[in-house]
């Protein structure tokens, strides 16, 4: 047998997961290796920011220590080398997960690879942006969080079933920190609401047909019976009563979603908001 598949004296076998980043990745990929093997008694370890010499060097100790396997992800070709060489030298197993794809893509490309640890997972302002925005958009769902709603960066507004939340959630995706409203028979608009900048206000408008078709989905999907809301005339008073309310907002901006793809509504909503902020 050869020598570097022995195990240690615990019958455990180690793997230790090497990278000059968040390690993810590589972890990932071993987890998903091991997955197709019925072995217990195996313990990865993960090894992560590794960015110098001497880190190298104790991994590579304890690996040899007990046996193990290094699986690693290592844009520096130096300590690529490093932990290859040694690995080698010592009587273990060690496996380079990132350097030889690195090497056919600077063929394939005709460029060296910058070699810089973590460009796949640097965390910059615009991942905090929109991180920050998702939070803030499931705060401000159906109504919530009045208090706060001027710092929404779009509002929308509009009846029962015409895709506020999905339609805010795809939103919040691009960074916009988003407010959905429902407006509903009779009941007046929130005070905040009518202090709300208009130019960040999508009124959504839908087809009487359409929306019956949708909320009598609803209803059967969650076999309940809700008298009137899926009622076509009671429908058409509430569509009317949303009619009346955009003609007293005329900055309001209208969009019909009748039978439009939530990314397709959304598209449109962007553009609106853009406009009105150059018009602003």
């Amino acid at each position: 047998m050869d020598s570097r598949l022995e195990k240690n004296r615990s019958g455990i076998r180690h793997i230790f997961v090497v990278s000059d980043a968040t390690g993810e990745t590589a972890d990932k990929m071993t987890q998903a290796a091991l997955s197709q093997f019925s072995v217990s008694r195996t313990v990865v370890t993960r090894h992560h920011y590794v960015r110098t010499r001497s880190q190298v060097d104790r991994i590579l100790k304890e690996a040899e220590s007990e046996k193990g396997l290094i699986v690693y992800t290592l844009v520096s070709d130096d300590f690529r080398t490093r932990v290859r060489d040694e690995a080698g030298r010592i009587g273990i197993l060690a496996v380079d997960l990132l350097g030889p794809l690195l090497s056919v893509l600077a063929q394939f490309l005709g460029a060296p690879p910058q070699a810089e640890p973590g460009l796949l997972h640097r965390v910059d302002t615009e991942y905090f942006r929109r991180i920050e925005a998702v939070q803030f958009t499931v705060k401000h769902d159906d109504g919530q969080s009045l208090q706060t709603l001027a710092q929404a960066d779009i509002i929308l507004v509009g009846p029962s079933r015409t895709a506020k939340t999905p339609l805010s959630m795809y939103l919040a995706q691009y960074g916009y920190k988003v407010a959905n409203i429902p407006i509903v028979l009779n009941l007046p608009l929130p005070k905040e609401l009518e202090r709300a900048d208009s130019a960040r206000i999508v009124a959504l408008i839908i087809d009487a047909d359409r929306l019956r078709e949708v909320r009598q989905a609803r209803l059967q999907r969650l076999q309940q019976i809700v008298p009137g809301y899926a009622d076509l005339e009671g429908i058409r008073l509430e569509l009317n009563y949303c009619r009346e309310i955009f003609r007293q907002h005329p900055r309001w901006q209208i969009l019909d979603v009748s039978g439009r793809a939530v990314e397709e509504v959304a598209s449109d909503v962007m553009i609106l908001i853009q406009r009105g902020r150059a018009a602003e």
